[in-house]
């Protein structure tokens, strides 16, 4: 190979491996439908909070909204995962998002109103946090069944680059089209988001249960937290990931961290930062399908993103700033694709819905008692010390976390126990 022609191999190298998207038509259809719903949904998401916020005025308002969506996403999300480990996982996608559809026209009849009512918005984002909580085990399980086990770093990248795209996208036209035509306009588009998104849906292939699946029971969620507890590389992807966002997830705070640095015009800049920094890993992730170790992805993809985010609290340079949101954001990405990986890769086929349960819980709970934290702090010792002490913290908690369970830094997808059992028992490598 001539010089001429090494730098484009190694270029190419580094773009995502589309192996699972030639591979598998349920992972296209599912790609597809995912990027339109997250469009849809980061619309409602933008014009939901501002409509409250113009309705009511009061921060505490706005809110609210966390307290009225965090219990139903956990417990629907329980037991979403004992769901979708006892019914056809396509149904429970299709139901869900039908439902999800009908929440959304719900809030366009109610914004069409001369004088739209407060108490639905509410209502909406209690049902849509349940019926999320529902949906999202059946969605994950499924790519391990759907994607072959050798391209599902692959996948997780793939969809990774899916849901940065839609966070991107999503809130800044959500923000036009509230501003220049109204709440009802936003909802409208994620009203037909939501049914082509079914229309979509409805082309899946069926994925019933396993022959022995039970139904969803008490008993059948706790034998998947005890699962869970007794295998150390999984407890570990929870625990870091916990960690990780609940001492560096400052989002809450970063209006006030825009005032500190006199530069209230970079509020967007910082939200959108993050994402910025995932989808330039996820647009330069080929190598990661070569990469065996996971469990190194998990720690140091953590660990990147409580440095960084120490940094951005240390930067008084709002441009500074900005760049380590992104370095934060490319890390957190970084140590997804790990966990989605290990997950994929170890977990039985007839645990693997109540799994995804608890997974509902590490990426919920975590921010959300995140921001509490940042919030708290903050009023205690000021925005930026809050914000680089957090980042500090998290790094202090992925090294000890790390430390006591070793196995997670020294997973081998192609040694592991379980990962190999997974592999063994799976149809045509699949």
């Amino acid at each position: 190979m001539t010089s001429a022609t090494a730098l484009p191999a190694r270029l190419s190298a580094l773009l995502p491996d589309l192996s699972p998207w030639r591979s598998s038509a349920d992972f296209r259809l599912l790609w597809v439908q995912g990027l339109v719903t997250y469009f849809g949904s980061f619309m409602a998401l933008i014009a939901l909070p501002l409509q409250i916020k113009e309705l009511t005025g009061s921060p505490l308002a706005v809110g609210a909204m966390g307290a009225v969506e965090l219990v139903p996403l956990v417990v629907f999300g329980l037991y979403g995962g004992a769901l979708a480990d006892s019914a056809d996982r396509r149904k429970v996608i299709l139901g869900t998002e039908a439902g999800l559809g009908l929440l959304a026209l719900v809030l366009l009849v109610n914004a069409a109103m001369p004088d739209p009512m407060l108490w639905p918005l509410y209502l909406v984002a209690g049902g849509v946090s349940a019926l999320a909580g529902l949906q999202r085990p059946a969605l994950d399980s499924l790519i391990a069944r759907i994607v072959p086990h050798d391209q599902l770093t692959a996948a997780a990248a793939l969809n990774s680059l899916r849901w940065q795209f839609g966070a991107i996208t999503g809130p800044a036209v959500a923000g036009l089209v509230v501003a220049y035509a109204g709440h009802a306009t936003a909802y409208t588009v994620t009203v037909v988001t939501f049914t082509v998104s079914v229309l979509l849906c409805l082309r899946l292939a069926p994925a019933p249960p396993a022959e022995q699946a039970r139904k969803p029971s008490l008993r059948g969620i706790a034998e998947g937290a005890r699962y869970a507890w007794s295998r150390p590389v999984l407890l570990g992807t929870y625990a870091i990931d916990l960690a990780a966002m609940f001492f560096a997830f400052p989002n809450t705070i970063f209006p006030f961290l825009a005032d500190e640095l006199d530069a209230e015009w970079s509020l967007g800049l910082m939200y959108a930062a993050g994402s910025v920094g995932s989808l330039v890993l996820g647009l330069t992730s080929g190598w990661t399908s070569r990469v065996r170790r996971h469990g190194l992805f998990v720690v140091f993809g953590a660990a990147a993103w409580g440095l960084a985010i120490a940094a951005a609290g240390w930067f008084s340079n709002v441009w500074l700033v900005l760049v380590c949101l992104a370095v934060a954001g490319a890390g957190d990405m970084l140590s997804g694709l790990g966990r989605s990986t290990i997950w994929n890769q170890t977990i039985p086929e007839e645990l693997r819905g109540r799994l995804a349960g608890i997974e509902v819980l590490s990426y919920s709970v975590g921010p959300q008692l995140g921001q509490v934290r940042a919030g708290a702090m903050a009023g205690w010792t000021g925005t930026r010390t809050a914000i680089w002490t957090g980042g500090v913290a998290c790094v202090a908690s992925v090294a000890l976390l790390a430390a006591a369970l070793p196995k997670l830094l020294t997973y081998d997808s192609e040694t592991d126990a379980d990962a190999v059992r997974r592999r063994q028992s799976s149809p045509s490598g699949v």
